[in-house]
């Protein structure tokens, strides 16, 4: 057999921006984010009834549904273990302005393995002051009332 000496040819269009760069958008100080512990806490309340209004049957069609390990929804669901007043206040945690969250999920998985209500109010108000101490943000006055 012979060689065939056709050759394709193509043409490819694409648009090029060759305008400079954009200047990334500074922060302000305005700039502000919910603590991911509030989050966590609304999300745990709003799985919690989802069962209860039997939209889902369990922790496992949650873990599914939400691409996360039961053990790790089991630790989200564990928030609601906290005294009712407790969960309040975490989900009214003042706005993050800069740098890391005042209060961290694994500072209240300590307090949540306390069966006491009581006893996990005693552990909040010593964790709030501390939290308060090292980054003089939080607590608001009015949730400490």
């Amino acid at each position: 057999m012979g060689k065939s000496n056709s050759q394709a040819s193509f043409t490819v269009q694409c648009k090029i921006d060759l305008r400079k760069k954009k200047e990334p958008v500074e922060q302000t100080n305005t700039m502000r984010r919910i603590p991911r512990i509030s989050k966590l806490m609304a999300l745990a309340i709003h799985f919690d009834q989802l069962i209860k209004d039997g939209k889902l049957s369990d922790y496992s069609d949650i873990a599914r549904l939400g691409y996360v390990t039961r053990a790790r929804l089991t630790q989200i669901m564990n928030l609601n273990l906290l005294a009712p007043n407790i969960q309040e206040e975490i989900l009214f945690l003042s706005e993050v302005k800069s740098g890391h969250d005042s209060v961290t999920e694994r500072q209240i998985r300590k307090i949540e393995n306390v069966y006491d209500w009581k006893e996990q109010r005693n552990a909040w108000k010593k964790l709030i002051s501390i939290s308060s101490d090292s980054l003089g943000d939080y607590p608001d006055e009015s949730m400490m009332a």
